[in-house]
């Protein structure tokens, strides 16, 4: 399948064909996105990507055979991976921290409205996390109810790493601002906010902005 310039490819993994059919409907209406695929389980989604080069891969945490959280550890491990949105019924459940962890961009609830679907889709192809300030705030109460003090100081040893501005552009991606707000706050321009989120993810080896901001509330920074 050829590519489209400007156009965000999008591969939807869910075991429910009537959810799959909702997706393909919503994400069809957008002039800039297109459904590439569709995999029925976890099982089913290495295959389907590297035969539609999806941008971003919509993933449903409970599947029958393969799960979400193992195939998104799975396919964020290989060499020019997608992006991931992790899909759940519960703002809560209990395996979306654990699939943020694993290297997902973000997660939307089922019934997440279809404008903001398209929006977050938009979002994470851009390298912006799906985190709103409410998701943020369960998340960080959850790390600390289930963060013990040897994560934190691992965490805490990674920031020591990092230049004082850099750790500054961390809290901030840890308190779940934008780059255009992170730019005000700090006086940079947007484009050098990107370089200081870049450079982070490279000096602290993770994958995605929404690992900075878990790894700054492991160390109960944020």
């Amino acid at each position: 399948m050829v590519a489209v310039a400007g156009v965000i490819r999008v591969l939807i993994a869910d075991d429910d064909p009537l959810v799959r059919a909702g997706l393909s409907m919503i994400i069809g209406g957008a002039p800039d996105l297109t459904v590439v695929g569709e995999a029925a389980d976890g099982d089913e989604v290495p295959d389907a990507v590297r035969a539609c080069a999806p941008d971003v891969v919509l993933m449903d945490i409970r599947m029958s055979r393969v799960d979400g959280l193992a195939a998104t550890s799975a396919l964020r491990a290989a060499p020019d991976a997608p992006e991931v949105l992790v899909l759940t019924t519960f703002d809560l459940d209990q395996y979306v921290l654990r699939a943020l962890r694993a290297g997902a961009s973000g997660f939307l609830l089922k019934d997440t409205p279809p404008a903001e679907i398209v929006a977050a889709i938009r979002r994470v192809a851009a390298g912006e996390a799906t985190l709103s300030p409410t998701v943020t705030r369960q998340l960080i109460t959850h790390v600390v109810a289930t963060g013990g003090d040897e994560r934190r100081d691992r965490a805490l040893g990674q920031l020591a790493t990092l230049s004082p501005r850099e750790r500054e552009v961390a809290l901030a991606v840890g308190r779940g601002c934008s780059n255009a707000e992170i730019a005000t706050e700090l006086f940079m321009s947007v484009a050098t906010v990107k370089a200081y989120v870049s450079r982070l993810l490279t000096k602290l080896d993770l994958n995605n902005r929404v690992q900075i901001a878990l790894l700054v509330h492991d160390a109960d920074l944020a």
